[in-house]
């Protein structure tokens, strides 16, 4: 394994920091749920139609994640809407804060 000097750039997210934007994260979660429900879909039956984890999709629901890219375009395409649809809420969560 190389040695790096002591002066060396460290790498990655600086200690303590999270991406993760609890508030963000719930109104999404919010947003993702009430689309599945009114889908008349279960978690399980969301995962099997996307590909996607029941466990991911239930952490998206509960705000413990924040979906990737493509974990947004894969329930959006589940869910029958598009993706806006899903971030419009969030969106309108996020102006507030300001």
């Amino acid at each position: 394994m190389p040695v790096r000097p002591k002066n060396a750039l460290k790498l990655g997210r600086p200690k303590g920091y999270s991406s993760l934007d609890a508030g963000i994260a719930k109104a999404f979660g919010k947003s993702a749920r009430d689309r599945r429900l009114e889908a008349g879909l279960s978690q399980e039956a969301l995962a099997l139609e996307t590909g996607i984890e029941r466990s991911y999709i239930s952490r998206l629901e509960r705000g413990l994640s924040q979906p990737t890219l493509l974990a947004l375009l894969k329930l959006a395409r589940g869910l029958g809407c598009e993706s806006g649809e899903l971030l419009t809420p969030v969106e309108k969560a996020f102006k507030r804060r300001r």
